[in-house]
């Protein structure tokens, strides 16, 4: 993997969307995970900071900004700072007026 990415399932591990790393595949490969618009079935996909993640899963459907990709599969705490959450509220993506 290229400096400055890392694989989509193990960044969707770590920021706990799936409980293991399998999981996380699995979800990719349903076609639940969207990188940048774009549905994508290929767990090994290399992101970056700035990606915009969409997941629909059952227990959650959410857009995220990467903000950091990780090292390890901490707390729910530390997993929180990995992304920016685009949902409605105070991270949200500014309304275009035109």
């Amino acid at each position: 993997m290229k400096p400055g990415r890392q694989r989509l399932d193990k960044w969707l591990w770590f920021t706990r969307f799936a409980r293991s790393r399998s999981l996380a595949a699995a979800l990719v490969e349903d076609g639940f995970v969207r990188v940048n618009g774009t549905r994508t079935d290929n767990p090994a996909k290399g992101i970056g900071i700035g990606d915009v993640i969409t997941v629909a899963a059952a227990h959650v459907t959410a857009a995220v900004r990467v903000v950091d990709l990780g090292e390890r599969r901490g707390p729910a705490t530390e997993a929180r700072l990995l992304y920016a959450d685009l949902s409605a509220g105070a991270n949200a993506l500014p309304d275009d007026p035109d």
